[in-house]
């Protein structure tokens, strides 16, 4: 499903430093569940960008769904991200004057959906991650598990084959933790692909394959 070939990522306001990737090579295969780790400033972010389609490489090739997205323009690489990619970031991004509804059916404005399949689909989301009955609430009434779960719900409402989780449980407590992890482990077991990184070995540990980078370099788990 992904393959990044000596892809290199450097940013022009940093000439001095290092490359953020350095001649990366990857592959993760479709449906694949992927951890991946290293210290702070290795990469990983920057990595995860650039699988998500936020960013792009600065040289070398991405191939998303046996496809080369060398050519693919700014807005060209946006439509694909909107329809294939979900994203669960540490922090909810949940727009506070939104209803919790509001704020899952947001990416749906978007893309080619028909508007009367909003209700079923953010419904069925609201019920998978066990929020249905407070789809009027606004996120400051929610606690920080359940925001959480509530931006699990809006990465899914389209439908995406790849899950981009950048530390998804860095703000929650013990409990909510075990919560979203076993919700992405559910939604790999149900077919989908997972990127997460993370700090912990013990998070790391559910994914079938974990990646370590250090200096902007994959030193294991490539496996292309």
């Amino acid at each position: 499903m992904i393959e990044l070939a000596n892809v290199s990522k450097r940013y022009p306001s940093v000439p001095c430093r290092a490359a953020a990737l350095d001649s990366v090579d990857l592959s993760i295969e479709r449906g694949e569940f992927v951890a991946v780790m290293g210290p702070s400033g290795s990469g990983k972010t920057t990595m995860l960008n650039i699988v998500g389609l936020i960013d792009t490489p600065s040289s070398g090739r991405y191939v998303f769904g046996g496809e080369d997205l060398s050519s693919r323009s700014v807005d060209q690489l946006a439509d694909l991200r909107r329809r294939h990619v979900g994203f669960i970031f540490q922090s909810f991004h949940l727009i506070a004057d939104l209803t919790v509804y509001e704020n899952v059916e947001l990416p749906l404005h978007y893309q080619d959906v028909p508007r009367r399949r909003w209700r079923s689909r953010v419904r069925e989301l609201l019920e998978l991650v066990g929020l249905d009955a407070r789809g009027g609430d606004y996120p400051e009434e929610l606690s920080g598990g359940e925001q959480q779960r509530i931006a699990i719900a809006r990465a899914l409402v389209n439908d995406p084959s790849l899950i981009v989780a950048d530390e998804p449980t860095g703000n929650l407590d013990g409990g909510s933790d075990a919560d979203v992890l076993d919700m992405l482990t559910t939604l790999h077991g149900a077919g989908a692909t997972v990127l997460m990184v993370t700090h912990s070995e013990a998070r790391a540990a559910l994914a079938e394959r974990i990646i370590h980078l250090r200096d902007g370099r994959v030193v294991s788990g490539a496996r292309i």
